[in-house]
């Protein structure tokens, strides 16, 4: 039923104009080229040629075969490349610019948008049943109002220049992203799934805002692992619960996400880039820029030059991260396998978080403990504070049989009680009264039901966000109904 479905659904002509431009990469130019140029050019050909070969593949039904056919051509034109930028008289690009549109093709190439008779489709009607009834790597290259990402994603200097950074210096944060996010992900891809936006867009928004830490909080007080500021937060339903500021939600917070990627993209015409920008650096200020011209480009110098350096920056860097999210192999990135089916445990005895990061080891494999996966998927929690027997926790469905096994009885969990209750020695501090001498004036201020602590700092308009956290020794800015803050006093 598969193979039926890719052959009505391939698309000849726009695969024919793109096959005739994989042919022009090979064409060597006027210049008589040496044997050695020759050989590598002939190889680029044959690479095209494969591509061809699995288009035949698929359309004889033989899917494994067409995709192994296509992997590889690609192989081919990484190799051929290497050699090329050695070469005296070989133009790499010919090599670069094949091997990026043999990526673009390979993202969906033989999911068109045309039925059996020829007629154009729109939209989701590449699979009648809708997203949830194609495959995952599918749905991450699709679905983008009907588009695939990887035909929206402009492979410039700049996003090579984010992608080398994924590739080197963030290449830690990539992978910290990636792991935090598998086990995130039966939490937060569901809204992205029911707005029928990519999971490769979710996936680089979170890497470049949080690196997939639910509780970071920015010096401009963005919060959660989609950094939404409070103002914005507020618009699309991040509010507060019993206290708990649902920024820090990663179900909440990916709602909003895709609830605001879905408004700007009709607001920009569906131009990425521009909505990307718009989430860094506010709608208003992304409207006022392009104004009625919604098809302008991001990198158009009237838009680009009046951007901060910051946005200039993130943009590409999203991106990258979405492009690599769909092609690790090849940029040579593997990510780790993981296993993240959610589960839940019943605590048989008090333990924090932190106790149960110390008796869970590196049970399953995880070198780094869990104590980042555990704060991420138990947000509401203060990590240090000890939960009573019969709280339910939620966690990897791999970590129930540890926790029964090491953190009930025996000596894991004796051990991290001892740890958790040990404190280190007072000592007085001799210049503690000449620094009285001169504190900060203060007052109080009682919470009330639907406050946050930015919102209070933000009202009082007297003091940083950190500094009354610091003061009220507050964990994570939470704040409880009732509870009296000290505020410095305004001058």
């Amino acid at each position: 039923m598969r193979s039926a479905r890719l052959v009505r659904s391939l698309r000849l002509a726009p695969l024919a104009s793109s096959m005739a431009l994989l042919a022009a990469c090979a064409n060597p130019g006027s210049v008589k080229p040496t044997a050695t140029v020759t050989a590598l050019y002939a190889q680029l050909d044959q690479a095209t040629q494969g591509y061809e070969t699995a288009l035949q593949q698929v359309r004889a039904g033989n899917d494994a075969a067409g995709q192994q056919t296509l992997n590889q051509a690609i192989d081919t034109v990484k190799n051929a490349s290497v050699h090329c930028g050695s070469t005296p008289g070989c133009d790499p690009q010919r090599f670069f610019s094949a091997y990026d549109r043999m990526l673009r093709l390979k993202d969906g190439s033989f999911i068109g948008d045309e039925n059996a008779d020829g007629d154009p489709q729109t939209g989701m009607a590449l699979d009648q049943h809708g997203p949830a009834a194609l495959p995952e790597a599918q749905r991450s290259v699709i679905l983008l109002h009907g588009q695939k990402l990887s035909e929206l994603i402009a492979m410039n200097g700049a996003v090579k220049a984010a992608l080398q950074m994924w590739l080197t210096q963030w290449r830690p944060n990539l992978i910290d992203a990636w792991i935090s996010y598998q086990y995130m992900r039966s939490e937060m891809w569901p809204a992205y799934q029911k707005a029928d936006l990519p999971e490769a867009l979710l996936f680089g928004i979170m890497a470049k805002e949080s690196g997939g830490k639910v509780h970071a909080v920015s010096r401009s007080g963005a919060a959660g692992p989609l950094q939404f500021m409070y103002a914005t937060g507020m618009r699309f339903g991040l509010t507060t619960d019993d206290g708990f500021d649902l920024r820090f939600d990663p179900a909440a917070s990916a709602r909003a996400n895709a609830e605001y990627m879905d408004e700007q993209l009709k607001v920009f015409n569906d131009n990425l880039e521009l909505t990307i920008a718009a989430y860094n650096t506010g709608e208003g200020r992304m409207s006022r820029l392009v104004g009625d011209d919604t098809k302008v480009s991001f990198y158009d110098p009237r838009i680009y030059n009046q951007l901060s350096q910051e946005t200039r920056d993130y943009v590409p860097s999203v991106l990258a991260a979405a492009w690599l999210f769909l092609h690790p192999d090849s940029y040579n990135l593997r990510f780790p396998k993981i296993d993240g089916e959610p589960g839940s445990i019943t605590l048989k005895r008090p333990a924090s978080l932190s106790e149960l990061t110390v008796c869970l080891g590196s049970a399953g494999g995880m070198e780094e403990g869990w104590f980042r996966t555990l704060r991420n998927l138990n947000p509401r929690l203060d990590p240090q504070q000890e939960q009573p027997a019969g709280v339910v926790l939620q966690v990897p469905k791999l970590l129930e049989q540890p926790y029964a096994a090491r953190c009930v009885d025996g000596p894991w969990p004796i051990l991290a009680g001892d740890l958790h209750a040990a404190a280190a020695p007072v000592v007085a501090d001799p210049l503690a009264p000449a620094r009285a001498a001169g504190a900060v004036r203060t007052r109080s201020y009682k919470v009330r039901r639907g406050d946050t602590l930015v919102g209070i700092v933000r009202q009082l308009r007297c003091s940083s966000v950190q500094e009354v956290a610091e003061m009220n020794h507050l964990r994570h800015q939470h704040i409880t109904v009732g509870q009296v803050l000290t505020m410095p006093e305004c001058r």
